[in-house]
């Protein structure tokens, strides 16, 4: 397992903001899917069998890697969420200024995860780094209920990207264990997530902090994989 801190070169993209386009994309008669409830709290050993599992899925496609980019707002929790699935200690975390990438090598597939700053200023960044992308975990604080409307924003703008076309995106509500937290369901609405027909999603909610829920997103990353191998 190696962790690199690279550094962004400048690029100029415009940064939208409000949720107007979001909810342009509601369909009130299309029924909302059920999302995903927490499980029970995990150690970090169970987590971290869970990322072996996608990785196992794949077995027999020796030299092949899989590509996920890490995305949300800053302060939602991505480096938490990364550290846990990495088996890291989340005791001390950092803002991400630019982006880490962890890598895990086994039976011979290499699993790459990027996890990208989420800062105003780092943003505009997120579409260079789009290309290629096997599937997408955006990363939503569920107590931060005043930057709904902006995370939701992103989400939509990002989905629509050429770059990330059909890919599959599983959306992870964060901080669950905070009693201002607002439910999975309700984020899922919010974000229109049931007008997304053009690929496959998924709304987990889970703490990156105990984590809880984190195994469940993991399955249902396994479970696009195989099925994508059919």
């Amino acid at each position: 397992m190696e962790k690199q801190q690279l550094i962004l070169e400048p690029v100029i993209l415009f940064l939208p903001q409000g949720w107007g386009a979001c909810q342009s994309r509601r369909c009130p008669r299309h029924p909302l899917r059920r999302a995903a409830g927490c499980s029970r709290s995990q150690t970090m050993g169970e987590v971290q069998k869970g990322l072996l599992s996608v990785i196992q899925s794949l077995q027999g496609s020796p030299g092949q890697e899989l590509r996920i980019v890490l995305l949300g707002l800053d302060n939602a929790g991505k480096t938490t969420l990364l550290k846990r699935l990495a088996s890291e200690e989340v005791t001390t975390i950092t803002p991400t200024q630019g982006f880490n990438i962890k890598s895990i090598n086994s039976h011979g597939f290499k699993l790459n995860v990027w996890d990208i700053g989420g800062q105003r200023s780092v943003r505009p960044y997120w579409r260079k780094y789009l290309g290629s992308t096997d599937l997408l975990i955006y990363v939503i604080d569920s107590a931060d209920q005043k930057r709904f409307e902006e995370t939701g924003q992103e989400l939509a703008e990002l989905t629509e990207d050429e770059s990330l076309t059909g890919v599959p995106l599983l959306v992870f509500a964060n901080k669950q264990d905070l009693v201002t937290a607002a439910p999975a369901a309700e984020i899922a609405e919010g974000l229109s997530l049931h007008t997304y027909r053009d690929r496959e999603w998924q709304i987990q909610a889970c703490s990156a902090l105990s984590g809880e829920g984190v195994q469940d997103g993991m399955n249902w990353i396994s479970s696009q994989i195989m099925s994508r191998k059919k």
